[in-house]
Parts: C-alpha cells; structure tokens; sequence
C-alpha cells in the first residue's frame, strides 16, 4: 500500500518557508499513529525540516528522496528515483513535500488528511483530491479543537477503483 499524509489549510496550504504554518499538536499524533512502523518516504527539504531530535523519525524506516547524488544523512537511506523507491511490498507512507507528493499521487492508494480550519498565506499546497481527480472521500471525521485552540478534522480517501 503506498500511503500520503499531510495536513492542510481550508485554502489547501501544506507548508510556508519550510515548515507548517500552524501548530496541531493533535495532528502530529495522528501522523505518528497514521505513519506506525512503515516506511516513510519524503524529500530532501522536509528531512531537513524535521528537528534533529526526530531525525530519523523513530521506529520507521526513513526514504530521502534527492536528485543530488553526493547528499547523505545519517539514520535514512538516501533514494534517486521515486519509482524505485514505491516498488516495494511493504506499506510506504509519503510524507512530503510538497514536489514528493505530486509525483507520487498517481501510485498512492490512500490519503490521510488533516484539514486544519485556518486561512493562511504558504508557498506550498496539497494535490488535489475529489471524485473528478479518481478520488473517494472514505471517512469524514467531525470537527475537533486542538488544545491550541485550532479546529481541526481528519479525512481519509481512497482512490477509486
């Protein structure tokens, strides 16, 4: 199964100078709960936005993805093809950014979004999804509130066979 997470604006923003422009601490359980002890694949640019304490994210095999073949990082295999890196039988969550996730949406099956009830300027945005992309919303969940304050809601789709 190869998987997308994300979380998003009500305007479809994902991210803003290289990280998120909220902060749902409900939400990042819900990606570590998502995410378990599969295989995460993203770019270079989000590896490097994860703080170096969660860099490799714990318990997870971590796939880099880069077009720059002198790059490493320590804790992640480091991937120049995306294809290659999908072609496998285990379950493969895409977690970023921005560019992994359009090239990638063609071979996902499901996504698991969090839609974060704020409008705000990014320079980053989610595919998108819907019935006339191939997709099916599967699971709506209700509106919620971070103890931030913020509501959020989590939506699960499946493309359509």
């Amino acid at each position: 199964m190869i998987g997308m997470v994300w979380a998003r604006s009500t305007t479809g923003v994902i991210g803003a100078d290289g990280g998120m422009p909220w902060h749902v601490p409900e939400d990042l359980a819900h990606f570590k709960q998502v995410t378990g002890d599969a295989t995460v694949l993203m770019g270079r640019r989000t590896w490097e936005s994860l703080p170096e304490r969660f860099r490799p994210l714990p318990g997870r095999r971590n796939v880099v993805l880069t077009r720059d073949t002198t790059w490493t990082a320590d804790g992640a295999e480091v991937v120049h093809d995306l294809h290659a890196a999908l072609d496998t039988d285990e379950t493969v969550w895409v977690i970023g950014g921005g560019q992994v996730y359009d090239a990638a949406l063609d071979a996902a099956d499901h996504v698991s979004e969090t839609l974060i009830d704020v409008d705000v300027v990014g320079d980053t945005v989610a595919p998108t999804l819907g019935e006339a992309a191939g997709w099916t919303l599967a699971d709506e969940g209700p509106w919620q509130e971070s103890r931030t304050g913020t509501r959020y809601r989590f939506l699960e789709w499946q493309r359509r066979a």
